[in-house]
């Protein structure tokens, strides 16, 4: 394995594996001041004790997913040296507060889950709301850094000798695709850890296992997911337009569309022959690639022809990303507003047809399978950029030879912390249960 390919597939890793608990960060502390918010309100103590047991997970997932983050900020540094040497002084601010958000999470935390039987309830649950915003703050801060890699300012600063000097300080926050990105990432996560929890409980009721607990716990869950679901849907217009404007290669790759034309159908699914420029055996939605960047039907749409064949990402790899993602976030949007209908049927005894908490179970891992896809698509509809028109990911990575070694060691770190995570919530779910009975 070459240095460029060891360095993209350890970066690849990294991520996926992180992503999973950035999510969770920020998902989790919201589903637990929603409860808690519910204890104070009603005063029944099924809501506290979803609390209680949730806070605790939020505790083991935020101390991981600060170890997998330290070690991609030292993976930046070792495997990308001369693209961080190049942009370090314009992602230096973004990367600054994101530390300021990250600790600001991390002590209140610490008052939230030491605070219990030390502060009011009405305190407690107000320690309970920084903890969800500064999560939420700390992902949007991340993807401000990667809004510049896609799309950086023209006016970022003095590049000389292949660094950037008299930078602005602002322009990771002026990239016209931050706003989009990191509503889109926020919503993500509501969604992905919404329907996990959801099918979580789900299951717990389908076994039986404290009902009371379980099915307040799902309410919460699909009330966050379910709303966030719609306003993704709405959030991916505005990226998809936001995208045709600033990445037309990347959203040429997104729908496999080669030849620029007007009035360009939605390719779904397919074989994609990136030589001969062809889709094999795919779904077409007339003229609905037009629509949506453009919302007129006879928009034109540049193909990937129009651009120079270095240029091309892997097309196959983000067309399929894309419809996984599209079609996961489709089937989420349906569950939820089924969900929200078969509990309005059951308002009265809140019982669930098991069909319905199967069809939950189902749906469990889609969220993460369209948060992995999306960042996929996003990276990947890059490529050969690690910035933007400014440099190309082989000229960024590190000129070491024995980056299959860092590869081997960092997997083998990552699959030690997710045993890590799975035994210490098997051991968390236990003691509740005990504690329950």
């Amino acid at each position: 394995m070459d240095t460029l390919t060891a360095a993209r597939a350890q970066m690849e890793m990294s991520l996926a594996f992180h992503m999973i608990f950035a999510a969770l960060g920020i998902g989790m502390p919201l589903m637990l001041v929603i409860a808690e918010g519910l204890y104070l309100r009603t005063g029944q103590a099924h809501w506290r004790e979803i609390a209680r047991r949730q806070a605790r997970a939020t505790a083991v997932l935020f101390a991981i997913g600060a170890v997998s983050g330290t070690a991609l900020s030292f993976e930046l540094g070792l495997l990308w040296p001369r693209f961080m040497q190049m942009a370090g002084p314009v992602l230096g601010p973004a990367f600054a507060l994101e530390g300021y958000a990250f600790f600001l999470e991390a002590i209140f935390i610490g008052l939230y889950l030491y605070g219990w039987e030390r502060l009011t309830p009405r305190q407690h649950w107000l320690v309970g709301i920084p903890v969800a915003v500064s999560g939420a703050a700390s992902g949007a801060l991340v993807v401000a850094a990667n809004a510049w890699m896609q799309t950086p300012p023209d006016d970022s600063g003095r590049l000389v000798d292949g660094v950037f000097r008299a930078v602005d300080p602002s322009a990771t926050f002026r990239s016209p695709a931050w706003v989009n990105m990191a509503v889109h990432a926020t919503l993500s996560c509501y969604v992905s850890v919404g329907f996990a929890l959801a099918g979580v409980s789900a299951w717990a009721l389908l076994k039986g296992r404290d009902v009371r607990y379980h099915r307040g716990a799902l309410d919460v869950s699909m009330a966050v997911a379910a709303v966030a679901a719609v306003l993704q849907g709405v959030s991916g217009d505005f990226i998809a337009r936001m995208v045709a404007r600033t990445q037309p290669v990347k959203l040429a790759a997104m729908e496999a569309h080669f030849e620029t034309a007007r009035g360009v159908d939605i390719i779904v699914g397919g074989v994609v022959d990136q030589a001969a420029g062809t889709v094999r055996g795919g779904l077409h939605i007339p003229k609905a690639l037009s629509l949506l960047i453009d919302h007129r039907s006879d928009s034109v749409v540049r193909g990937l022809r129009d651009f120079p064949v270095d240029q091309h990402p892997n097309v196959m790899l983000v067309h399929t990303a894309f419809d996984v993602m599209v079609g996961c976030g489709s089937a989420l949007i349906a569950a939820g507003a089924l969900y929200a209908w078969v509990r309005w049927r059951a308002r009265r005894d809140g019982v669930l047809p098991r069909w319905m908490l199967y069809a939950l179970v189902v749906c469990a891992p889609l969220g993460f399978l369209a948060l992995e896809a999306g960042w996929i698509v996003t990276e990947a509809g890059r490529q050969p950029w690690i910035v933007q028109g400014l440099m190309r990911t082989r000229d960024g990575v590190t000129t070491a030879t024995n980056v299959g070694a860092t590869f081997a060691l960092f997997t083998a770190l990552y699959l030690a912390l997710g045993l890590v995570v799975v035994a210490m919530l098997r051991a968390m779910t236990r003691g509740t249960s005990e504690e329950a009975s």
